[in-house]
């Protein structure tokens, strides 16, 4: 009865899982929600890819979370002499910022400051830190570099500045009409990269709400600024983090993420905020069928931590073994859940406040499952996903139904630890609701006939949020 996942897995689609039938065989091992990277593929390529992402879901008869990740003014390579070339160690190279066709000599970069963002001296990373670039003069339109360390580099890949002051917006014009495809397309979650304080978020939220949908916005914390102004941050995000490690580590001195990362998993949960630990979780796994211990341990400290979901890149984007990384996922969370301190997370993992009705109510929820013996499971009536994300985040030891009138919702808290999803029929009444509660959560198989079920909701007549808490059983 309690042997669902509860961490979740969310899945990167490229070209080694695009295809309905593919997307369909990784649901099935374990993933929650899919990732499109529209800093990759064009508007009609995405376009086929939630069609894709919705029939495979329906042919497993399920719902799929689909995340939208924002190209954001990361800087990035423009083309390159056919897709990819080689930079050999010790060779020099220029970089510019004119429009260029790139070549193991000179490769364009679409920032134009780029200049006098950097000095002699200044290290600047390619391709998610592989390639390392030595400073050696800049001009008005070109940076000299020594190549330190080599590699191939491909079009479109990420320049990193460390130390530099780029002088972009988080959410430029590309952005916006990115959000307007989301909105156009129904997506479900967006992520939102470059952020380094809490006010980058608006243009994009302003941009969801003048379309009259409710799209929620994950903010990346991939930058020092955003790391400097993290509790701010995710104050002020409902929708969640998600903890960009790979930029990160080439921004940060790379001894300083773990501790990083478990305080912004820290704060995530103090704030009820949903959370995703990314990348290179398991990176070897790309060209490997069985990851290393590393990764494993890493996979597994997340959890431990406290994550909501965890999240696979490159392993299944362009990976030669995507199924077996989402099962090795699967089965690492399966293995880890088991130890997690539940029964502190319910009283310490969130950060109380007297005032806060919503809170105190599911925290009470939660609490019941330990001074109540038989209580089998909490079920969560939401429209907007707000109660379970609550419930969610005090870390129940029991399986959590949410269900919902909103199909949006459904496929939007694929994302939250512990939270399974049903749609249901809109209530008329309290006892219609409680009675559904029961029914739905029979049918679910989180509870058998005579168990008693918790259930908690916010009755919006009372204005309070989450208010409701009420032990049924289950007929």
């Amino acid at each position: 009865m309690n042997d669902h996942r509860r961490t979740k897995i969310v899945a990167t689609i490229g070209p080694a899982t695009r295809s309905t039938a593919m997307m369909a065989e990784l649901i099935e091992a374990g993933v929650d929600v899919f990732r499109f990277n529209f800093s990759h593929g064009t508007r009609s390529d995405h376009v086929e890819n939630v069609a894709m992402a919705r029939a495979a879901a329906e042919r497993i008869g399920t719902e799929v979370g689909i995340l939208g990740d924002l190209p954001g003014p990361k800087l990035r390579l423009d083309e390159v002499e056919g897709g990819i070339v080689g930079l050999r160690p010790g060779s020099e190279i220029t970089l510019t910022t004119d429009d260029v066709l790139g070549t193991p000599e000179r490769l364009s970069v679409s920032y134009d400051a780029l200049p006098s963002a950097v000095s002699a001296g200044s290290e600047i990373y390619i391709a998610d830190g592989r390639i390392r670039l030595r400073v050696l003069e800049c001009g008005d339109d070109e940076v000299r570099c020594t190549v330190e360390v080599g590699g191939r580099v491909a079009s479109h890949q990420g320049v990193n500045l460390p130390g530099a002051a780029v002088t972009l917006p988080a959410a430029g014009r590309t952005d916006l009409e990115w959000v307007d495809f989301a909105i156009e397309q129904e997506i479900d979650l967006l992520a939102i990269s470059f952020v380094r304080r809490a006010e980058d978020v608006a243009a994009v939220e302003r941009r969801v709400r003048t379309a009259g949908a409710d799209i929620p916005v994950i903010v990346k914390i991939e930058k020092p600024e955003a790391a400097d102004h993290a509790e701010e941050i995710i104050k002020a995000v409902t929708a969640g983090v998600m903890i960009a490690r790979g930029d990160l580590g080439i921004e940060l001195p790379i001894e300083q993420v773990p501790k990083l990362q478990r305080r912004l998993l820290a704060l995530a949960g103090r704030f009820s905020r949903p959370s995703i630990t990314a990348t290179q979780m398991l990176a070897s796994m790309v060209g490997s069928p069985r990851p290393t211990r590393a990764e494993v341990s890493d996979v597994a400290g997340a959890i431990y931590q406290g994550t909501d979901a965890v999240m696979l890149s490159e392993e299944t984007a362009v990976g030669q073994y995507p199924l077996e990384a989402v099962r090795v996922m699967d089965r690492i969370a399966r293995e880890t859940e088991p130890d997690l301190p539940y029964g502190d997370w319910v009283f310490h993992r969130v950060l109380a406040e007297s005032a806060d009705v919503a809170n105190s109510v599911a925290r009470a929820a939660v609490a019941s499952t330990y001074t109540i013996g038989d209580l089998a499971a909490i079920v969560v009536p939401t429209r907007s996903g707000r109660t379970a994300r609550l419930v969610s985040a005090h870390r129940p030891r029991v399986p959590v139904l949410a269900i919902s009138p909103r199909l949006a919702t459904v496929r939007r808290l694929n994302l939250l630890f512990g939270v399974r999803c049903a749609i249901a029929d809109d209530w008329v009444g309290l006892t219609a609701l409680l009675d559904d509660c029961a029914r739905i959560a029979k049918q679910a198989g989180v509870a058998k006939s005579g168990e008693l079920i918790a259930v908690t909701a916010g009755l919006p007549s009372q204005e309070l949020g989450t208010n409701l808490f009420e032990v049924h059983r289950v007929p």
